[in-house]
């Protein structure tokens, strides 16, 4: 928690009571519904929270804003942007109906209005965002193909609507085929060895990609 803290010194006390409880939460949840490695449920805050943070680093969501979270597994990144943005909107979906259990028991459990989960694919939305986040849920051509047609027009923020994408390693190939593509490496903003090739990856979506 003390990680968070540091990065995100400005949280109201209602936020650092989310983010203090989230352990307590996802420890008694994941022990009835396993969503998240007993290795990585101890390094919570800073593979999970932290992490999911990272697109806090590069994209500040304005009030009104919506956001779909796709594969959110346990919860992120949605869960953790949630919390720091309550103003804004999301949508978290999985395919997976326990995941999507956790998420809404967690999401309850810290009393988090502006959030709501489903089990759902993509595909089969029929909405349209600002922002579209993830965490490496499968390379970004596919991903592109998921989310096609789900992205608003209307641009409100400094960067231009469309995927924001936590991935790590060498994206080099894998992003070759997008003109309007930027990525942050999150080791500028965290310390952490864990963010050593950890990136945010944003797909600009008004553009033909």
């Amino acid at each position: 928690m003390q990680e968070i803290l540091k990065h995100f010194p400005n949280l109201t006390e209602v936020q650092i009571d989310q983010f203090t409880r989230l352990e307590e939460l996802y420890k008694e949840w994941n022990a009835k519904i396993n969503v998240i490695s007993r290795k990585d449920i101890d390094e919570l805050y800073t593979r999970h929270v932290l992490h999911s943070l990272g697109i806090a680093k590069v994209m500040d969501f304005r009030p009104g804003a919506s956001v779909m979270d796709v594969g959110t597994g346990g919860g992120f990144p949605g869960i953790p942007l949630a919390i720091l943005y309550p103003e804004t909107k999301f949508y978290l979906i999985d395919i997976i109906a326990k995941k999507i259990k956790v998420v809404q028991e967690v999401a309850n459990g810290l009393g988090l209005k502006n959030m709501k989960a489903e089990q759902k694919r993509a595909e089969t939305v029929n909405k349209e965002f600002d922002f579209i986040v993830s965490r490496a849920v499968t390379n970004m051509p596919d991903f592109v193909k998921w989310v096609r047609g789900k992205v608003k027009k209307d641009q409100n923020h400094d960067l231009p609507n469309g995927i924001l994408y936590l991935k790590g390693g060498d994206l080099t190939e894998e992003l070759s085929v997008f003109q309007k593509v930027t990525t942050y490496n999150l080791s500028d903003f965290f310390e952490d060895e864990f963010f050593e090739t950890k990136k945010v990856v944003h797909l600009a979506m008004k553009y033909k990609v």
